[in-house]
């Protein structure tokens, strides 16, 4: 197959243009480098070629706006970035027959639940949640009326090699010796292996679908941050009791955005939140390994 992927350069990217270049042509487009080099949120590209699959996982991620040119910064990425691929598609007459977007369990706007379906509503309020609400909806009515088989992703936390976000500052927490587990860090979340979501790509591509992919076991923090610290030759990390933790976010909730704790992050950090992930089960045989046991810090 001729597949073209976005956002190759990122951390899923390459997990996932690793998995499909073993045995298909791989086209990849991105801001620097790739057979296309193109800003999406400010151009609308032009294909010379006609593709099988299209894997859209170019997107912003991973920041808190703090201003209003940060919180629009995401639906330029996210929404506009994902409409102008869309148009090039289109116009380029390169109408792929499958098309993969990667999206975030973000969109249910929760704090906490367990074992959260498809079937939830979205109710993201943030930037990121809504940006990526608005750009699977752009996806589904475009693919519907091109007769284009739709696959939408939601992804929770990603762990692999040199993760970004918060797995990453945790792994930086734990090897300077900063990070503190909270109330016994008993909160469980879910997570899946980005070598896992790229294995599962092209047989997913094939019925289309939106599904959760989690691994199904959700870690909770205090087993994950024991695992790092194995790997890392470093001692368990320390426990912060709650009582204190509430103290610590008072005086974050006085200081702003910039405290390291504050009220609604303590809240975050205690409260489970899981995905449910039996849709792709039965769908397409999703059978991921456990976070625990293949996450693999280097």
């Amino acid at each position: 197959m001729i597949c073209l992927l976005t956002g190759g350069t990122g951390f899923l990217g390459y997990f996932i243009s690793k998995a499909i270049s073993e045995n298909n042509i791989l086209v990849t487009l991105s801001r620097n480098i790739g057979q296309y080099s193109i800003c999406l949120d400010q151009k609308v590209p032009v294909f010379s070629e006609k593709f099988d699959l299209v894997i859209h996982a170019a997107g912003k991620a991973h920041s808190v706006p703090t201003t209003s040119l940060e919180r629009q910064a995401f639906f330029d990425v996210n929404f506009k970035g994902t409409q102008n691929l869309l148009q090039g598609l289109e116009e380029s007459q390169s109408l792929p027959k499958a098309f993969i977007f990667i999206s975030s369990v973000a969109v249910y706007g929760r704090e906490n639940g367990i074992n959260i379906s498809e079937d939830a509503p979205l109710l993201a309020k943030d930037p990121y949640g809504l940006s990526k609400i608005q750009a699977e909806q752009l996806v589904l009515d475009w693919c519907k009326k091109h007769n284009v088989i739709c696959t939408i992703l939601r992804l929770p936390l990603l762990a692999g090699q040199n993760p970004p976000g918060n797995l990453g500052a945790m792994i930086k927490g734990i090897q300077k010796g900063y990070y503190f587990n909270i109330a016994g860090g008993r909160a469980k979340k879910s997570m899946v292996l980005a070598e896992d979501v790229a294995r599962s790509i092209l047989k997913v591509a094939e019925i289309g679908g939106i599904y959760n992919l989690t691994d199904g076991c959700h870690p909770s923090f205090v087993e994950l941050s024991n695992h790092i610290s194995i790997q890392l030759g470093k001692g368990k990390p320390m426990n912060m009791p709650l009582w204190l933790a509430r103290i610590i976010a008072k005086f974050g909730d006085l200081l702003g955005s910039k405290a390291p704790l504050n009220t609604n992050k303590l809240k975050k950090i205690i409260s489970d939140l899981t995905f449910d992930d039996s849709k792709a089960r039965e769908a397409f045989g999703w059978n991921p390994t456990p976070v625990l046991e293949g996450f693999k810090i280097n």
